[in-house]
């Protein structure tokens, strides 16, 4: 029998995993192997993928892969084990008191002026941002979403300025499998930190353990976080932190990185232990008398074989011989072995599979897990079931019900552009525009009064105040799509979205976590293409950065909002939600395409964690809301503050530098006058509309600055363009290519013939998907 046919809220143990390659080290790596006990919670809404929970934590695979694991001894479920077991407390030893992980007594510390430089570290999701955020008063963005850091980031820890911490992507294992995965492994192999800053879930302990064995084997000075303790300690459990200490042999702090507890332990053990260079004081974990001892012999066999060799590579030889014993080949190319060390090797390792009875890559994961077992045995006192996870569960009832889930997101994704775009936004955005308009009018009448230079006057009021002015009042709409939209990661919803609409998104060749790059790029493209570096495949990672930008980001939102309320002032949301959804449609009818031309083949599988629910952080939530409007103010007051001035320059000025009375005679006029007959056809091919257009692509929002410029008013443009054509401009607007800072993004992620590419596909498309836009509007007899 396999995962696929066990029955919802049946437990079963695993007899074997099968697959091959990346996809089979990363479901071993997770906890999927022989012997483990797995319960199966529920199915998504249309069938597949399923999620089941495994060492107290909730995994998502799709049934295909569920297939090929064999399972047996099915049972019914069993209730969360409670060990509320109690043991005499021990003060936990201070620095300098020789605790179990003081393995290098006497060494003399490193020369001063020698930066400290930590790797922080930890699985996906355990809170490594926030605790990056407690040592540095940084502010990066934190989420409740695997994968929320896409690139590593630095920081010098408060009070000690000769260290530096960098932030890495979360990871399950030194086995990589996604490209953020590579990134932390590079750094941590070929950049030498001083010291691992290694933050692990406290609630969910077991399966975070299993990066801290490979961490271990590294011998880098080391420092283990358990984060979440205060969760622990509500739910009913307790670590005992010596016991701990004394089996892993490096120092363990409790901390909560949420609530700032710890904190300064934490930065006091993580400074000495770099500064004495005190490496991990266990590296072996195979019990030589329990089953591991053929792993055990495998081990130490390779280390002898290859240890010269891991030397010149830089590679730490414990952990060289324990991936060339799972089989990875990443380690074995940069070893450098000769034919007859390889044939050696390759018959180490199967003899001990031979004796171990498991192929290798499951033998080392046991390895790991039974070691990991025992220090949970000893150490930990597990809680009850969290309130976090019975609250998770009620709300997923809902949220990831069979009939529900499909709705509730419609109807989640509805609220939200409805009080942006209709309540709370529109709001604060008329609210802020008429604070703009009293503060235009004061300005004009202080310089009118004043007799300033007519040029000068023009300037600031018909460039500055009416083009930047006209960009700022949509701010507010801006900060509250961002708001809602951070709420919805903060929370953990987002990953329940990926899990509800991966079968619906494999029908277009993408995987269900290609929906939270795609849903962040409704906010804004950048940070969207980003994001897609949590994606596994190579195939994948592009397919959604090149299809990120047909998610219609906000800042075009100032475009829609000017057409709509000159054009459909009654049809505002309609309009724009009809801009979204064509958006949206594009993006799949190019996703199909693309499946069947440039990127042939099936989506990577679906193997995700699911978080618990939490409150959103509103430390977290305001932070990312003040980086959201800093952003957007910083480009009102330099890309669009520098195009309104260079717009107003050409648009009053002709050749020879005079005044012009007419901006038709103006140099503007003249060189967007080349461009305008592209347009011609699709019933905006003025040289202004043509101007804005090209603005855009430096900030989206300055399209609505230049043709306020340009045409003064709103009446001006309503008298040239008709309903029909401001549709087609709309359409133009949403799908031509991205602003510059979106370019740049994929050019970075994908090279600089991906982002021509990009550039140029998306004018075309935009073109004729504005010119069917025209024709059917023709044909229907609308002007």
């Amino acid at each position: 029998m396999t995962l696929k046919d066990l029955p919802i809220g049946k437990t079963a143990t695993v007899q074997f995993v099968g697959g091959e390659g990346a996809l089979r080290q990363h479901f071993l790596d997770m906890g999927l192997i022989p012997k483990a006990d797995v319960t199966m919670v529920k199915f998504a809404p249309m069938g597949d993928p399923l999620e089941v929970r495994i060492h107290g934590y909730e995994l998502t695979l799709r049934l295909a892969d569920a297939e090929k694991i064999e399972i047996a001894n099915i049972r019914d479920a069993a209730a969360q084990p409670h060990n509320a077991q109690k043991k005499k407390p021990i003060s936990h030893p201070g620095l300098g008191e020789g605790g179990k992980y003081h393995v290098k007594t006497g060494q003399p510390p490193l020369p001063q002026g020698v930066t400290l430089s930590f790797a922080l570290a930890g699985n996906q999701n355990c809170g490594k941002t926030t605790l990056f955020n407690q040592l540095t008063g940084s502010n990066q963005h934190v989420g409740n979403f695997p994968g929320v850091t896409v690139d590593r980031k630095d920081g010098v820890i408060r009070g000690n300025p000769n260290t530096l911490v960098t932030d890495l992507p979360g990871i399950y294992s030194m086995s990589p499998y996604s490209s953020e995965e590579l990134v932390t492994r590079r750094f941590v192999l070929d950049e030498h930190p001083r010291g691992i800053i290694n933050i692990v879930d406290a609630t969910n302990i077991e399966r975070n353990l299993y990066l801290t064995m490979q961490l271990m084997e590294l011998d880098v000075p080391m420092v283990l976080a358990l984060n979440m303790m205060d969760e622990v300690r509500e739910n009913g459990g307790s670590i005992h932190v010596n016991e701990m200490e004394e089996m892993l042999g490096i120092p363990v702090v409790p901390i909560s990185a949420a609530k700032n507890e710890g904190i300064e332990e934490l930065i006091d053990h993580a400074v000495h232990v770099a500064k004495y260079q005190e490496s991990p004081g266990r590296q072996d974990f195979c019990d030589v008398h329990d089953h591991n001892g053929a792993v055990h012999r495998c081990l130490h066999g390779i280390m002898s074989l290859i240890e010269d060799h891991a030397v010149q590579a830089g590679i730490p030889v414990r952990f060289a011989a324990s991936k060339l014993a799972e089989g990875d080949t990443l380690v074995l190319d940069r070893l450098n072995l000769d034919q007859n060390e390889k044939e050696t090797l390759e018959h180490i390792i199967q003899q001990m599979e031979k004796e171990r009875g498991l192929d290798r890559a499951a033998a080392i994961a046991d390895m790991r897990f039974s070691f990991i077992g025992k220090v949970c045995d000893a150490a930990v006192v597990k809680p009850r079931e969290s309130r976090e996870h019975a609250r998770s569960v009620k709300m997923d009832r809902f949220l990831t019900g069979k009939y529900t889930a499909i709705p509730a997101f419609i109807g989640i994704m509805g609220l939200v552009f409805w009080l942006t775009f209709n309540v709370i936004g529109a709001f604060l955005s008329d609210l802020l525009d008429l604070g703009i308009s009293w503060l235009t009018d004061l300005v004009d009448g202080v310089m009118t009064a004043a007799n300033v230079s007519p040029v000068l006057h023009a300037l600031v009021i018909d460039g500055i105040f009416n083009g930047v002015g006209s960009v700022l009042s949509f701010l507010p709409i801006i900060v509250t799509l961002f708001f809602f939209l951070s709420l919805l990661e903060d929370s953990g919803y987002m990953a329940r979205v990926a899990f509800v609409m991966d079968k619906l998104l494999r029908k277009i060749g993408l995987s269900g976590r290609s929906v939270v790059p795609m849903l962040i790029g409704f906010g804004c493209t950048v940070p969207g293409v980003m994001a897609s570096r949590t994606l596994p495949s190579e195939r994948d990672r592009k397919m959604t950065i090149l299809l990120t930008p047909f998610m219609s980001c906000s800042a075009k939102l100032p475009i829609y909002a000017f057409f709509s309320a000159a054009f459909f002032p009654d049809h505002g949301a309609v309009v724009m939600i009809g801009l979204y959804f064509i958006g949206i449609l594009v993006g799949i009818l190019m996703a199909l395409l693309m499946r069947g031309t440039m990127f042939k083949g099936e989506a990577v599988p679906f193997v995700m964690e699911l978080p618990n629910y939490r409150m959103p952080g509103a430390k977290n939530v305001g932070q990312l809301l003040w980086e959201k409007a800093k952003d957007f103010l910083q480009r009102a007051f330099t890309v669009i503050f520098v195009a309104t001035i260079v717009i107003w320059f050409l648009q009053t000025f002709d050749l020879g530098l005079n005044i012009v009375s007419d901006s038709k005679d103006s140099i503007l006029a003249m060189l967007a006058g080349w461009i305008a007959p592209i347009f011609e056809p699709l019933g905006f091919g003025d040289w202004r509309v043509s101007t804005a257009l090209i603005t855009g692509f430096m900030a989206k929002e300055s399209v609505v600055s230049t043709l306020t410029i340009l045409f003064g008013s709103t009446q001006a443009l309503t008298a040239l363009l008709t309903p029909l054509s401001a549709v087609c401009l709309l359409v133009f607007c949403l799908l031509y290519t991205p602003c510059v800072a979106a370019v740049a993004s994929v050019k970075r992620e994908l090279g600089g013939k991906w982002a021509v590419g990009v550039v140029i596909g998306q004018c075309v498309i935009a073109w004729c998907v504005a010119g069917i836009v025209r024709v059917v509007g023709m044909l229907f007899g609308v002007i």
